[in-house]
């Protein structure tokens, strides 16, 4: 039986499904790393569980995470989405990732892609940690803190350093997979 990380023992076959093949994996996609960005931002106050049961609302919601499109919505589409039940329906949340999404082209335009802007913070390279439990794996990082303070000079919203933390683990900015899980041999040496 394989060896994982304790935050995904003993649960639905999705969370461990997303554990074992997306956490940490290193992310060059515009649209998978806008799709983290709207995912991390709704979790806030939410449990990752709550989010992922939700995934796939999002995706239809969020017309497959295509950032222009997303830039491009309007007020009567912000209404839609707060009656919407397969999101989560939290109007600030909602605006937020319509107002990042306008920010995240800007970003693009500027850096050429958002993959680029973003791995700058890290030196293009994953943060490989050796941690032994969860326990040790922090909330927030130096890393994390800088690119929060960055996106929020830009004019991003609901980009606190512990969601931008929690991005840079789903995107493999970062490998927090602990040492006695059997991932974190096979993101380190990849």
């Amino acid at each position: 039986m394989k060896k994982r990380c304790e935050w995904c023992r003993n649960t639905f076959d999705q969370y461990v499904k997303y554990h074992d093949e997306e956490w940490g994996v290193p992310v060059h996609d515009e649209k998978t790393h806008f799709e983290f960005l709207v995912l991390e931002s709704s979790q806030a106050g939410l449990s990752w569980a709550t989010v992922l049961k939700k995934r796939e609302g999002y995706r239809k919601a969020f017309a497959a995470f295509e950032v222009n499109t997303v830039a491009a919505y309007d007020q009567k589409m912000i209404e839609n989405l707060i009656r919407n039940p397969s999101i989560i329906r939290n109007r600030l949340k909602i605006e937020a990732s319509i107002h990042n999404a306008k920010e995240f082209v800007e970003i693009q335009k500027e850096f050429g892609s958002f993959d680029k802007y973003v791995w700058r913070f890290v030196n293009g390279q994953p943060i490989i940690n050796h941690w032994k439990s969860m326990e040790e794996v922090p909330v927030t990082t130096q890393a994390s803190d800088n690119l929060s303070k960055d996106l929020k000079q830009r004019g991003f919203k609901f980009v606190g350093s512990t969601i931008i933390y929690a991005h840079m683990q789903a995107t493999g900015m970062v490998n927090d997979h602990t040492i006695d899980c059997f991932r974190h041999k096979e993101l380190a040496t990849d």
